[in-house]
């Protein structure tokens, strides 16, 4: 299926990888009685997190993320991060870690978790992130850094 404009989008794929999240967020919450906030499963991994699942719980779960893109990636012959190079995404990842410590959570726990248990706080923090996104891509492509 190909979207007019967007010859690269793929919203099946989309569809499925945002069931399969909503699916471990899910079984999540109802196995262990934890939100599935990667932000903070992450603090708690490398001791700097507070209550609920343990510490090996978190350390399996943080590890989980990137063996499960090593199995898609096996699985469907390659994903290819043509926009950035590996130093510019680990930079990237450092600053994402620090802003999610500051906004008290990521998009996992706010906007997936958090949203649909109604939460004001998840609402707030997930439309902060979305006009902040916006935002971002209208400045970039206006100084003719195109993005999108």
């Amino acid at each position: 299926m190909m979207l007019p404009g967007y010859p690269e989008a793929a919203p099946l794929a989309g569809l499925a990888g945002g069931a399969l999240i909503g699916i471990a967020a899910a079984l999540m919450l109802l196995g262990l009685g934890r939100i599935a906030g990667v932000s903070g499963l992450a603090a708690k991994a490398v001791g700097l997190g507070g209550s609920g699942i343990s510490r090996s719980g978190a350390w399996m779960f943080v590890i989980g993320l990137p063996l499960g893109a090593l199995i898609v990636s096996a699985a469907t012959g390659g994903i290819e991060a043509s926009f950035a190079n590996p130093v510019t995404l680990a930079i990237a990842g450092v600053i994402v870690g620090i802003g999610t410590r500051l906004g008290s959570g990521c998009t996992s726990g706010h906007g997936v978790c958090g949203v649909s248990r109604l939460s004001t706080r998840s609402i707030v923090a997930t439309l902060t992130f979305m006009v902040t996104g916006i935002a971002t891509v209208a400045v970039m492509n206006a100084l003719g850094l195109e993005v999108l």
